[in-house]
């Protein structure tokens, strides 16, 4: 009975040591982190028409914000919109308003395991804000933005902007040597910041047209309106290269002919997971067997 009861606590204590052992080895080892990893994947985004404003109703002491997005779309799942249109409600007297109308209304982010790219594209647009609703804000012939993030290569921002724009009633042209600015006596004034681009090592941005908006009309039961629009954006962040893309570690091996003769051939510990501590935790596996033979077998002779 005593040697039945002593066999059982032995072998279930060389069990477990043995098991953890192995267990032990692969998640040592392995060494992958799930933040780095998600931090692989590219990614990109892109949208016709942002807008942060703050329309200030005669009658009320607050501000009422107008916070507007149209097709905007992000990646690493692939995307697409291109809705033409972008209304609110209950800020033209209770009634829908309309933001903004174009022709093309087109926004695109897609990733794969080499390239992320945002692109966007607005053409025969036009932009309204409360208080003016004959007027508009601005209307522009065509703008695109594309930003390209690529495995091996540079990211890239770019922009491409018509020769002249419709602001507040004026024709402004646009030279790219800076922003542009227009003032209306009795409705307000707007500024525009042209071809905004910025690129890193990894990641890359575009912006068409932003416009710092003042508008006072004192009509529509609207006394202010303030912020700022953007049209056509788009931003990528480059993917790091998969470890399968990467070559094996083998073919920076000697070759076989001026190996040490007796010399095991080294397996692949990449794609298996291990690495060269793998046979250590082996052979310690294999002592603690050994040694739990030992002690099955005097138990045995004692019992």
């Amino acid at each position: 009975m005593n040697s039945l009861s002593v066999r059982k606590p032995a072998l279930r204590l060389v069990t477990v040591a043995t098991a953890t052992a192995l267990a032990a080895g692969p998640l040592a080892l392995t060494g992958v982190s799930t933040a780095h990893a998600a931090d692989d994947h590219g990614r990109a985004s892109a949208a016709v028409l942002r807008t942060d404003l703050d329309v200030s109703p005669l009658n009320k002491p607050v501000n009422v914000p107008l916070a507007v997005s149209l097709n905007d779309v992000q990646a690493p799942q692939s995307a697409e919109k291109t809705t033409l249109t972008a209304t609110l409600d209950a800020v033209d007297g209770g009634r829908p308003f309309s933001v903004l109308r174009a022709e093309v209304a087109d926004a695109k982010a897609t990733t794969t395991p080499m390239k992320a790219e945002g692109i966007t594209t607005l053409a025969h647009a036009r932009l309204h804000v409360p208080g003016l609703p004959l007027l508009s804000l601005i209307e522009v012939e065509k703008v695109t933005a594309k930003a390209t993030c690529e495995v091996g290569e540079n990211p890239v921002a770019t922009t491409a902007l018509p020769g002249s724009v419709t602001v507040l009633g004026k024709r402004v042209a646009l030279t790219g040597q800076g922003p542009a600015e227009v003032k209306v006596p009795g409705v307000g004034e707007v500024r525009l910041d042209l071809d905004n681009t910025r690129t890193t090592a990894r990641n890359a941005a575009a912006t068409a047209l932003e416009l710092k908006v003042s508008v006072d009309p004192l009509k529509q039961n609207v006394a202010e309106v303030d912020g700022t629009v953007t049209l056509a954006e788009a931003a990528c962040r480059t993917p790091r290269p998969e470890a399968a893309a990467q070559p094996p570690a083998e073919q920076s091996a000697p070759p076989a002919a001026v190996e040490p003769q007796g010399a095991p051939a080294e397996t692949n510990l990449a794609e298996t997971g291990g690495s060269s501590a793998t046979p250590y935790l082996v052979g310690l596996a294999i002592a603690l067997l050994a040694v739990g033979g030992g002690v099955l077998s005097r138990v045995r002779r004692r019992g």
